[in-house]
C-alpha cells in the first residue's frame, strides 16, 4: 500500500529507506522539502506531487524527518498513527546513536517497520468495522441551552459579542424557577411590562412635540430664507470650471494646463528602495522592561505581547501543552494585525510542529522561543523564493529584440491603473520606452485615466531629454472590445515600434465572476506575458485569501494548457493607510508562495517601494 518510507536528517543524510516499487521518488521528496519544509509551511500535513500524496513528521530533538508516500487515489486512514508509531519506535531503538550523532551506520529497522505497519493496518480495519457511536443528548450543545440561561439579569456579566438589549423595567432579583412552565410565565410578565413602559414613553414624546411651537416657526423661517450653497475653501470660481477637462477639448489645449513637478524626476533611477515600516502602537514595550516593572506586582494588561509567559522556563523537551498558551496569544495577535484567521492558525501549527520536542536551555523561556521561531518563519515566508529583477529581465528582452510584457489583474478599485502609472514612471526613469495597453474596455473613464497619466509622464520626461523619443504611448481601441485582441495588437505594435516594455491594464473583476475570469484567462493564454501581477489592497484580511485562491484557481481551471500561467507576483497597494497592521502581506504571500514585487504607499509617482521583509515582520510582531 505504501510506495515509500524514508528517514533522513535535516542535513540531508538518509538514515533508512523502504521502497515497494522501482519508481524514483527523489523529485517528489525534494519538492516536499523545497515547497513545504523550507518555506515554513509545517502546518501543511498532506502534500500532493505527481500523483503521490506525501506526509511527514519532524523530530526536532534529533533533527530528523520521517516521510511516507503513497498513491493519491488511495484513502489510507492509518497513515497518521503509523507515522507516530514508527517515529517513537525508531527513537527508542536508536536513541543513544542519535544522541551521539552516529548517522553513518546501517540501521537494522526492517522488522520493526513491518511490525508497526501490520499493527497500523489491523487497527484501521478494526476501526472500519466498529460502528461509530452516536452522541447522547447530554453530549450535544443543545442540552446546555435552557430558558433560564438565555434570560439576562441585573448584575450579571454580559457576553462580549452579545447585542445590547433595552430593558424598560428592572427585572426582579429572584432566581428563575426550575420548571419550564414557570419560566414561560416569568417571560410573559416581563414582555407585557416592557410593552406598557414603551407605550408610555411614546405618548410622552408625542405630547412634547406638540408643546414646542417655537421650533416650528424657526424651521418655517429657515425654509423661507432658502438653502444657501456651501462655499468650499478650495472650490474655485466659475472661471476655474471653464478650464476643466472636457471630452470636446483638444489634447493640445489640455497640455497647457499641466505644470509638471520636475523635482521628482531622477529620484527613481536604479533599483526601487526598500519600504520602511514604523509601528505607532502605544503598547510597544520591551519584554525585559515589563518584567522588571511587574516584580512583586500583578501582571499588567499593557505589557508586551508575550510578557505573561515569562514564567514558563526550564531545560526540558517542549510539548504541545507547554506552547499552547503562547500559541493562543500569538494567534490572537496575528489576527489583530490583519493576518487572515486560517493563515494565523496554520502559522501557529507550523511553529508548534517545528518546536515540539526541542530542548530548551535553562535561561530560555517558551514565549521568547516561540516568538523568535515565528519571526524567522515570517521573514522566510516574505523573502522571495526566486530572483525578482524586472530591470534585468527588461534588458534581456531588449537584447533579444522583443518587448517585456507585464499584465495587471485584480478586483475592482484596488488601484491597478494608478500603480501601473507608478511602475511606468520607474521604468522611464531607467530609460525604458513603455507602451500602455488600455485593455479595460468595461469601466467608464478607464481609457481617459490612462491617457491623463500618459500626458503627465510625457510632460515629466519630454522627448528632448531622451533623444527625441516619446517615452510613453497609449494603445487603445475604445470600449466594448475584446481585451485579449487589443493586448495582442498592442504587443505587435510594440514589437514593430521598438518599445522596451508593454504594460497591460485589465478591467477589475470579482473572483466569483466566471465569465470575466474566463476572459482574463484567455488574455493571459493568448498573449503569454512575461509577468502576471496581482494587484491587492493592504486593507483586506480574510478577503485577500479568497481573492488570490480563486484568481489562481480560475487561471488554472479555465486554461486548456497543461502548464497554465498563474500569478507570478503581487503588487500591494494602499500600504500607507494601515499603520502597523501589515498582516495582508503575510496572507497573500503565504497563499501563493509568490513574492510581493511592488508596494504602493502614496499618491505621487515616486511612492513605489520594494518590500522589506524584516521591517514588515518587526512591525507585525510588536
Amino acid at each position: 500500500m505504501l510506495d515509500l518510507f524514508t528517514i533522513f536528517s535535516k542535513g540531508g543524510i538518509v538514515l533508512w529507506c523502504f521502497q515497494s516499487t522501482n519508481q524514483v521518488f527523489t523529485s517528489s521528496v525534494n519538492a516536499l522539502i523545497r515547497n513545504v519544509i523550507l518555506q515554513e509551511r509545517s502546518g501543511v500535513h498532506n502534500y500532493d506531487h505527481e500523483g503521490l500524496t506525501l506526509q511527514y513528521k519532524l523530530d526536532n530533538e534529533f533533527d530528523l524527518v520521517f516521510v511516507v508516500a503513497y498513491q493519491k487515489i488511495l484513502q489510507l486512514s492509518y497513515v497518521d498513527k503509523f507515522l507516530n508509531d514508527v517515529h517513537l519506535e525508531f527513537r527508542d531503538k536508536y536513541k543513544n546513536d542519535l544522541s551521539d550523532g552516529r548517522y553513518f551506520q546501517e540501521f537494522d529497522f526492517v522488522d520493526s517497520f513491518n511490525a508497526t505497519l501490520q499493527s497500523a493496518e489491523q487497527w484501521a480495519k478494526a476501526q472500519a468495522k466498529a460502528p461509530k457511536p452516536m452522541r447522547t443528548f447530554d453530549q450535544s450543545n443543545k442540552s446546555k441551552k435552557t430558558v433560564a440561561s438565555m434570560i439576562e439579569r441585573k448584575g450579571e456579566e454580559k457576553k462580549p459579542n452579545k447585542k445590547k438589549e433595552v430593558n424598560f423595567i428592572e427585572e426582579p432579583k429572584v432566581e428563575p424557577p426550575s420548571s419550564p412552565k414557570a419560566n414561560n410565565v416569568f417571560e410573559e410578565d416581563i414582555i407585557a411590562a416592557n410593552r406598557a413602559k414603551f407605550a408610555q414613553k411614546m405618548n410622552k414624546k408625542k405630547s412634547e412635540t406638540k408643546k414646542s411651537p417655537k421650533s416650528s416657526t424657526a424651521e418655517k423661517a429657515a425654509e423661507k430664507a432658502g438653502k444657501k450653497p456651501r462655499i468650499w475653501d478650495l472650490g474655485g470660481t466659475n472661471k476655474d470650471l471653464e478650464t476643466l477637462e472636457r471630452t470636446t477639448d483638444k489634447p493640445e489645449d489640455i497640455k497647457s494646463h499641466f505644470t509638471p513637478d520636475t523635482e521628482i524626476v531622477g529620484q527613481m533611477k536604479g533599483v526601487i528602495k526598500d519600504l520602511e515600516v514604523e509601528s505607532s502602537s502605544e503598547d510597544d514595550y520591551d519584554e525585559d522592561e515589563v518584567e522588571v516593572q511587574q516584580t512583586n506586582e500583578k501582571p499588567s494588561s499593557k505589557g508586551g505581547m508575550f510578557s505573561i509567559f515569562k514564567g514558563l522556563v526550564g531545560s526540558k523537551n517542549l510539548t504541545a501543552s507547554d506552547m499552547q498558551p503562547a500559541l493562543d496569544k500569538m494567534k490572537d495577535h496575528l489576527i489583530t494585525k490583519n493576518v487572515a484567521a486560517d493563515i494565523s492558525l496554520k502559522l501557529c501549527e507550523s511553529v508548534a510542529q517545528k518546536l515540539e520536542g526541542r530542548i530548551l536551555g535553562t535561561f530560555e523561556s517558551v514565549a521568547s522561543t516561540v516568538k523568535s521561531t515565528l519571526t524567522e518563519s515570517l521573514v522566510q515566508i516574505l523573502s522571495p523564493k526566486r530572483r525578482v529583477d524586472i530591470l534585468r529581465d527588461c534588458m534581456e528582452a531588449q537584447r533579444l529584440g522583443r518587448p517585456y510584457v507585464m499584465t495587471f489583474c485584480g478586483v475592482n478599485g484596488v488601484g491597478k491603473s494608478t500603480n501601473l502609472a507608478k511602475i511606468c514612471f520607474w521604468l522611464i526613469e531607467n530609460n525604458m520606452r513603455v507602451l500602455i495597453a488600455a485593455c479595460d474596455t468595461f469601466r467608464a473613464g478607464a481609457v481617459e485615466q490612462l491617457r491623463t497619466h500618459m500626458r503627465h509622464l510625457n510632460a515629466l520626461h519630454p522627448p528632448d531629454r531622451h533623444d527625441g523619443r516619446q517615452m510613453v504611448q497609449l494603445y487603445e481601441k475604445g470600449y466594448g472590445k475584446d481585451a485579449a485582441g487589443i493586448a495582442m495588437e498592442a504587443i505587435k505594435y510594440a514589437y514593430d515600434s521598438k518599445f522596451d516594455v508593454v504594460l497591460i491594464d485589465t478591467a477589475g473583476r470579482m473572483q466569483d465572476n466566471e465569465p470575466l475570469m474566463r476572459a482574463l484567462t484567455k488574455l493571459i493564454k493568448v498573449n503569454e506575458p512575461d509577468l502576471v501581477l496581482f494587484v491587492g489592497e493592504a486593507l483586506v484580511g480574510n478577503e485577500a485569501v479568497d481573492q488570490l485562491v480563486k484568481f489562481n484557481q480560475a487561471l488554472a481551471d479555465y486554461s486548456s494548457s497543461s502548464s497554465p500561467h498563474i500569478i507570478d507576483g503581487i503588487v500591494l497597494t494602499k500600504f500607507d493607510t494601515i499603520d502597523d497592521k501589515v498582516g495582508a502581506a503575510i496572507s497573500m504571500t503565504y497563499i501563493t508562495g509568490q513574492p510581493i514585487v511592488f508596494v504602493g504607499t502614496g499618491q505621487t509617482y515616486t511612492d513605489l517601494k520594494a518590500l522589506n521583509a524584516k521591517a514588515v515582520v518587526h512591525s507585525l510582531m510588536k
